[in-house]
């Protein structure tokens, strides 16, 4: 069965009667090389219970079945249900669930059909919903590590640091969370159809310990989200617009006693620097923001 070969994917979708949705963001893998990295890069150790998103045809999971204690796949896409049925037969340790994960309990999902396995994410993520779906894994605190191949401006997005031009919210997050480590990029050639963009492949491990002390992480948020919705106001007036409680003043003595230029952006801020001048801005406000 060669879940890869371009000729057979026809074949099989052919018999099949399936058709491409363009909304739910369907591209198949035609490079046997990909499902097989990835794999190796999600599920490198035995005694897995993995999470899968989307399996299209099964490529993927079929390499995470040979690897993992046990995989669980959900899949939108029901017309995908007689091809995984005989992509799958022989893949005793593969559960489908049919529905819509957006709209499921990722945390008792995988507690009820993972059980105590150490549990792990490990998918080809759907472009459109990649930033709500990482932010559910996350959230969800039961994964170990989160393998994706997601869209490579997004995966660039999550791995920069301060001072990129790819440095913002949605990156301080993940990184807030996790450690994340680009592995390799996947070209349009390896799919059908191809996107029109380049993918990549990020494995993001679960921290210990966040990278910085705060007293208020929501606090913490709240500027970083103020500093990246206004990139290119200086972070004293993103703070003084967006806070509605923080006058100007109070944010140029919270920015200056974290020992920084008063003119700074929040692009040249790591993630203790958010953390120091939200702790300031605490004390200096003495409120609840």
């Amino acid at each position: 069965m060669e879940l890869t070969n371009s000729a057979y994917i026809r074949e099989l979708l052919g018999r099949h009667g399936f058709h491409f949705s363009k909304s739910l963001g369907q591209n198949f893998l035609t490079a046997a090389w990909v499902p097989e990295d990835i794999a190796a890069a999600g599920v490198p150790e035995k005694g897995l219970g993995v999470l899968e998103v989307g399996p299209g045809i099964g490529c993927l999971t079929r390499e995470l079945s040979n690897r993992a204690d046990k995989v669980v796949a959900v899949e939108l896409d029901k017309a995908l249900k007689p091809i995984l049925a005989e992509t799958l037969a022989d893949c005793g340790n593969v559960e489908i669930v049919y529905g819509d994960v957006m709209k499921m309990d990722i945390a008792a999902l995988a507690e009820g059909k993972l059980g105590g396995l150490k549990k792990a994410v490990c998918a080809n993520l759907p472009y459109n919903v990649t930033s709500p779906l990482l932010t559910a894994f996350i959230e969800a605190e039961c994964f170990d590590t989160i393998t994706v191949m997601i869209q490579r401006e997004v995966a660039r997005r999550i791995c920069a640091a301060q001072g990129c031009a790819d440095h913002g919210a949605f990156g301080i997050f993940v990184q807030w969370h996790m450690e994340p480590e680009l592995l390799f990029d996947v070209p349009p050639s390896c799919f059908m159809p191809q996107p029109k963009v380049t993918s990549s492949v990020i494995r993001l491990k679960k921290r210990g310990l966040p990278p910085a002390e705060v007293e208020d992480e929501k606090l913490m948020f709240r500027i970083v989200r103020a500093a990246f919705n206004q990139r290119r106001k200086t972070l004293v007036n993103a703070l003084s617009s967006q806070l509605g409680k923080v006058t100007k003043e109070q944010a140029e003595q919270a920015i200056a006693n974290c020992g920084f230029d008063t003119r700074i952006r929040g692009e040249v801020l790591d993630i203790g620097g958010f953390a120091k001048i939200s702790d300031e801005i605490s004390k200096i406000t003495h409120t609840d923001l």
